[in-house]
């Protein structure tokens, strides 16, 4: 009884906390939307910072001060991010998590792995609970 009692508790606090919603903000400056849309296009593409400022026909600087007001992520987080929710996609289709690592431009299977644990507290091979085998 003390059990079943402690565990509705548990559950409430649990739904009163505070949700974190995992977004991507578009940024609206044309220069940096270039940018986004061609990282959303193919979150792979290793560019370097200063090829994106050559797309984008803006300084470094410029993009790295505009890109946090814009969207309220670093480049590199937004660029993460992008990834990431690429990622959950994959995941949802079911493709293999070193496939997905590697399709999205990952150095090593373990950095991704790494990211997605710090980012939503689980590896992505848990993310998503696959549906029990069928019983013949």
């Amino acid at each position: 009884m003390a059990r079943t009692h402690l565990t509705e508790v548990i559950r409430d606090e649990i739904r009163s906390l505070p949700r974190e919603q995992f977004g991507l903000p578009m940024p609206t400056d044309p220069r940096l939307l270039r940018v986004a849309r061609a990282l959303a296009d193919d979150p792979a593409d290793k560019r370097r910072l200063d090829d994106w400022a050559i797309l984008a026909g803006s300084p470094v600087r410029t993009l790295t001060r505009r890109f946090p007001i814009e969207t309220g992520f670093s480049f590199t987080e937004w660029r993460q991010r992008v990834r990431l929710m690429r990622a959950l996609e994959m995941l949802a289709d079911e493709i293999p998590v070193t496939t997905i690592a590697l399709d999205l431009g990952y150095e090593t299977v373990s950095a991704f792995i790494a990211l997605f644990r710090r980012t939503f507290g689980t590896t992505p091979a848990r993310y998503f609970p696959r549906a029990p085998a069928r019983q013949r």
